[in-house]
């Protein structure tokens, strides 16, 4: 199937065009910093990756970009608007979606209605009508679980379409946090180690589909990924944080490179 399909109608991206810039950022919590003036940029179209130790601030810049935190230095461009801080539901209407280290998935509902709650956005009748499901409020749904059914088609999880999510295996419940992020048609896709806990087949199915969203969609993917091997075949630059400093910021080549970042990754200190 081509992705192209969702996105009727779609422009063509043009790569290497800025789309989300971070300039200074900093972030503590009481005497904790997670971040200390880091900066860097993303380009449209690129998968850009975001590596470093545990405990390197990874998660917590991902938030930032979000807006789940607020900063106390430095500011966020995106779009050509500068701020200080993103707010999550702005965020999200602007076309950044999220998925999360822990899932955080209905795990009573199907999979058809898990992704269907990524489009809450999108829906503009009120909550009475849905209900009801009459009118335009019913021919709204129609089309959104249209929409919903070719991610579905995509993700290969149609067998599945109409089961709890929680009887799924851990492997289809992440395909399924990441159809419900592409279920609000993101412009930026922040994934938050997407292949945590994977085996090596769910790995590389996981690796085509991100490619598949970046190649065919033209979305721009920000990604926190432990697996070297996956962030070196998958991103076009990567930056590395250590002890919520940037300390490394490259292509792949440049970044494997680094003695910096060999030296965090080996706890070296010279």
């Amino acid at each position: 199937m081509n992705l192209r399909e969702l996105e009727p109608g779609a422009v063509e991206r043009k790569p290497g065009e800025a789309i989300l810039a971070l300039d200074g950022v900093s972030l503590a919590f009481g005497g904790v910093k997670a971040l200390s003036d880091v900066s860097f940029g993303v380009r449209e179209h690129e998968i850009r990756a975001i590596i470093g130790p545990n405990g390197a601030g990874k998660s917590s810049m991902l938030n930032v970009i979000n807006g789940v935190y607020r900063p106390q230095q430095g500011a966020i461009t995106y779009l050509g608007e500068r701020r200080t801080a993103m707010d999550p539901h702005r965020a999200a209407a602007q076309g950044i979606a999220r998925t999360f280290q822990s899932l955080a998935l209905f795990t009573g509902m199907s999979v058809l209605d898990n992704i269907l709650a990524g489009r809450n956005l999108m829906m503009k009748s009120n909550i009475f009508l849905q209900a009801l499901r009459v009118g335009p409020a019913l021919r709204e749904e129609t089309a959104h679980r249209e929409r919903v059914e070719r991610i579905i088609d995509f993700l290969e999880i149609q067998h599945v379409r109409k089961t709890a999510v929680g009887r799924l295996p851990y492997g289809l419940q992440k395909r399924v946090d990441l159809g419900r992020a592409l279920a609000a048609e993101p412009r930026v896709l922040l994934l938050d180690e997407p292949m945590a806990g994977m085996n090596v087949e769910e790995k590389q199915d996981m690796c085509r589909f991100i490619l598949d969203v970046n190649d065919e969609f033209g979305t721009t993917i920000v990604l926190i990924e432990h697996d070297m091997g996956v962030v070196m075949d998958l991103s076009d630059r990567v930056v590395v944080l250590d002890y919520g400093r940037k300390i490394a910021d490259g292509t792949p080549d440049e970044v494997r490179e680094s003695q910096a970042v060999i030296d965090a990754y080996l706890g070296v200190k010279h």
